[in-house]
Formats: structure tokens, C-alpha cells, sequence
């Protein structure tokens, strides 16, 4: 029996998170898929290694001061990563977020200490985005630096540097696939040039939500998207610097009501918890699958993304009448709204 890691530093709690096979997800797609455990990070989610990242990068270029603030804007789990990690390095930290968020991550962070700031949601061109937004807060506070997570490609050498060798170590260096969805691109790009350095053949898909340009870009070259998704924390306009050189061999886009059918399922049958970008990632490395299985490969191992926990949306994806407010389908251990 193998001993629990012991730490003598917190922040080496982030990483090193479980794999575990998903076993109706693999059922479905005829081979394996994999779930990287990011909800097992100490602020619940994969956005802790970006941000610690991040902060580590900003104080070896003397950016960082004694005394000083983080600023970042965010859908919220960066925010929180980032709270963490502050609070762990003796700095404060000032969070920008869109004010159609889930309620318990902006709980969350003022509950860690952060001043949360909330803006109207807009698109990016807007000057009052919420990135714009947390951009002029650091240049305006004196001892303050910008994460800038969507553009500082501190955010994927986190998963060049950490989440692909612990996936490619986990599973003995047998994969055959990896996909996950993109709001910054960090872990996507990240992971997929990690695995590629391992081994060219892994096949690296992105699957995007609607609403989000990605699928199309990739697909037809043009950044333009089609639909719309509730789901927080993922959906890009634009190729981000976290995402310029991505390895991105397929593409699948996948609708909220499948993402949702799969996080019921993996309630329901296997004691996960997860919110709606984990349950489009599972789609995702489904439909990958599938594909591979289709091409032959007929022991296919495909890994993805668990995100973060659904605990951080009871408010929204596990509420009845939100849920039929949206126009999507109620669980049915929710009963109707």
C-alpha cells in the first residue's frame, strides 16, 4: 500500500492530481477515457497551476514585490487559484469578474480575502471587458502586477512543465488522445505540446462549446462562432498567446445539453461532482474515441480535463427553476422548477 505524498510547503499541494478511469464515458465511446482529478487542487479546480505559475514566474523577473498585488480578470476559478496562492506568499490580490458568474465563486473569493470587482459581462472589444478592466486596475496601483492569464504563456508551461508529464506518467506511456475545451488555451496548448514531446502520434483535439469561435477556426480558418453555451470558464474569440502553436490535429463542438447529460451521469452512476466544462470535456474525449476506435485503434486511451467541482454551481447547474429558466433540462433528482 502506497503512503499519502507529505508536504512541507502548501503550495506543492497544487499538482500531482489523480487520473481515474471514467467508466461509463468509457463504455460509450469503446475504449478508455481518463479523467485528470483537477477538482482535487486546493482551490477545486485546474486553474490553481496557471496561477501559481504565474505568481512564481512574476517574482523571478523581480515583477512581484514584497508587499505587492496580484490583479486579474476572470470567470472566477483563476481568481480563487490565485487568491490562494497569494495568501500563501504574503500578497494581496484584486479579482475582476463578469457579474453573470456563479454566486459561490465570487463567495468564494471575497471568503479567501480577495477584493472582487464585477463588471457587466461585453465582448473583448469592449474597452470595459472584464480583462480591460483588471489590466487598468494593475496599472493604476502602484507594487501591482497583471496575471494576464488569456496572454502569459507562464499559464501553459504550467502544463508543459506539470499536468502532461503527470498524465503520460500515470498511464505508463500508453495515449492515444487528449482533449479538453479553451478559455485561455493555457491548458489545452500546455498539455497537447507536452504529450506531442512525448509521443507525436497522441491525437490532441479541442472540443469548444457553442458559441465559441475555436471550432470553426480550427475546422474552416475563420474565427467565428455559432450558438451560444452557459457554461463558465470556457469559450474563446480569439487565439490567444497561451494558444498560438497549439498542435491541434481535430475538433469537435459539443452542446451544453450533451455536457449536462454527461455531468447527470457521472453524478448519478459514478459519485462525481462536476460543472458543465468538465461535462463537455467528457463529450469531447468521447467523441475522440470513437474516432480513434473508427481508425483502428481499438484499445484507445484518451485523457481529459475534470475541471473543477459542481459544488461551485448549486446555485446554477444544480438549481431547477436556473436550469429551466436557461432552457435546459432539469435533473431529474431536482424535480421540475
Amino acid at each position: 500500500m502506497t503512503s499519502p505524498a507529505v508536504h512541507s510547503d502548501t503550495l506543492d499541494l497544487i499538482g500531482n492530481t489523480p487520473l481515474v478511469l471514467l467508466k461509463g464515458p468509457s463504455e460509450a465511446a469503446g475504449c478508455e477515457i481518463w479523467g485528470k482529478c483537477e477538482f482535487a487542487n486546493p482551490g477545486a479546480s485546474v486553474k490553481d497551476r496557471a496561477a501559481l505559475w504565474i505568481v512564481r514566474d512574476a517574482m523571478a523577473r523581480g515583477e512581484l514585490k514584497t508587499g505587492g498585488t496580484v490583479v486579474e480578470g476572470t470567470a472566477g476559478n483563476t481568481g480563487i487559484g490565485i487568491a490562494l496562492v497569494a495568501n500563501a506568499l504574503g500578497f494581496k490580490t484584486v479579482i475582476v469578474m463578469p457579474d453573470n458568474q456563479s454566486k459561490e465563486k465570487m463567495d468564494t473569493l471575497r471568503a479567501l480575502g480577495a477584493e472582487l470587482v464585477t463588471v457587466p459581462p461585453t465582448k473583448f472589444a469592449d474597452p470595459n471587458h472584464f480583462v480591460h478592466t483588471s489590466r487598468r486596475i494593475a496599472e493604476e496601483n502602484e507594487n501591482a502586477i497583471w496575471a494576464n492569464q488569456f496572454d502569459n504563456v507562464a499559464n501553459r508551461r504550467a502544463h508543459i512543465e506539470g499536468t502532461a508529464p503527470e498524465i503520460w506518467s500515470q498511464l505508463d506511456g500508453r495515449l492515444d488522445g487528449f482533449t479538453c475545451a479553451v478559455g485561455t488555451g493555457g491548458t489545452l496548448a500546455g498539455v497537447g505540446m507536452g504529450l506531442k514531446a512525448q509521443d507525436e502520434k497522441i491525437r490532441i483535439a479541442l472540443t469548444d462549446p457553442h458559441g465559441a469561435a475555436l471550432y470553426n477556426y480550427y475546422a474552416n480558418g475563420e474565427l467565428e462562432g455559432e450558438g451560444s453555451s452557459v457554461a463558465e470558464g470556457i469559450g474563446q474569440g480569439r487565439i490567444t498567446a497561451n494558444l498560438e502553436g497549439a498542435p491541434i490535429d481535430t475538433q469537435f463542438r459539443i452542446s451544453d445539453v450533451e455536457g449536462l447529460d454527461w455531468v447527470a451521469q457521472l453524478l448519478r452512476e459514478e459519485g462525481l461532482c462536476l460543472g458543465l466544462s468538465s461535462g463537455i470535456n467528457v463529450a469531447g474525449a468521447v467523441a475522440l474515441g470513437r474516432q480513434l476506435v473508427a481508425d483502428g485503434r481499438k484499445d484507445a486511451r484518451v485523457a481529459t480535463i475534470l475541471c473543477d467541482t459542481g459544488f461551485r454551481y448549486l446555485s446554477t447547474l444544480y438549481n431547477a427553476e436556473w436550469l429551466a429558466a436557461k432552457d435546459l433540462p432539469v435533473f431529474d433528482w431536482l424535480g421540475s422548477s
